[in-house]
């Protein structure tokens, strides 16, 4: 497992936990990061990262990136 920053990139990967107070995993859940989901990393630029997930392209910060483990 690792944190989802550190993933390759255009490579599927399944997300397996996510961490955080309450209200972050919140916020993940309701981007479309759940715990079995399939996400992969289009892109990064300065650290933070453009994500696939659900057919839709989402912005994630590292910080939060740091936080969905795949």
């Amino acid at each position: 497992m690792m944190p989802l920053n550190l993933a390759d990139t255009s490579k599927a990967q399944i997300v397996r936990k996510i961490g955080g107070s309450p209200e972050v995993k919140k916020h993940l859940e309701d981007l479309g990061f759940n715990v079995g989901s399939e996400v992969s990393v289009v892109s990064t630029l300065g650290g933070n990262l453009i994500v696939k997930v659900k057919e839709s392209r989402v912005a994630v910060s590292s910080e939060l990136a740091m936080r969905i483990m795949v």
